[in-house]
């Protein structure tokens, strides 16, 4: 009796770079291996993906290697900003009652806002944080956080006239 090998060896498919978020797939600026009907029937159609040349590959590298090192730069800008904050305080003037509580709390984003006013630095809103809500006038303290540093930033809440 003859043996017959069913068995068949199938490459791994196309290598193509996806543009954009594919569910099941990977993410926008990924390499990956999918099978050959499908890149060509469904991803480049809608525009999900190119396929991976050479050049393609080394371009896509590059964009990542300078997305790196911009993410970089920014932390420590961001670590610096932190830095030159540590033991300032900012004023922020909002509504109050005649007892001192405040109508409406103070967020993320006025404290941001009054850092740039007053300190002349962009410091963005996911940095600042609140160990307790700030609803009454007087003043509080605020920590700010960044990759590598952290600081305790005051802030004076007046009423407002």
């Amino acid at each position: 009796m003859l043996k017959s090998n069913y068995f068949f060896c199938y490459t791994v498919g196309m290598k193509v770079i996806l543009l954009k978020d594919v569910r099941g797939v990977g993410m926008h600026g990924e390499i990956k291996n999918v099978a050959d009907g499908y890149a060509i029937n469904g991803l480049f159609p809608k525009k999900l993906a190119e396929a991976a040349t050479e050049e393609k590959i080394a371009e896509v590298a590059a964009k990542r290697a300078a997305h790196e090192a911009q993410a970089q730069e920014e932390a420590e800008q961001l670590d610096n900003k932190v830095a030159a904050l540590r033991g300032k305080t900012v004023t922020i003037s909002s509504r109050a009652t005649e007892k001192g509580g405040l109508f409406k709390a103070v967020h993320e984003k006025d404290v941001a806002k009054a850092v740039l006013g007053e300190h002349a630095l962009a410091i963005p809103e996911d940095s600042i944080s609140f160990p307790e809500a700030i609803k009454t006038v007087g003043e509080h303290i605020v920590l700010l956080k960044s990759k590598n540093q952290k600081a305790e930033l005051g802030v004076l809440v007046v009423p407002a006239i």
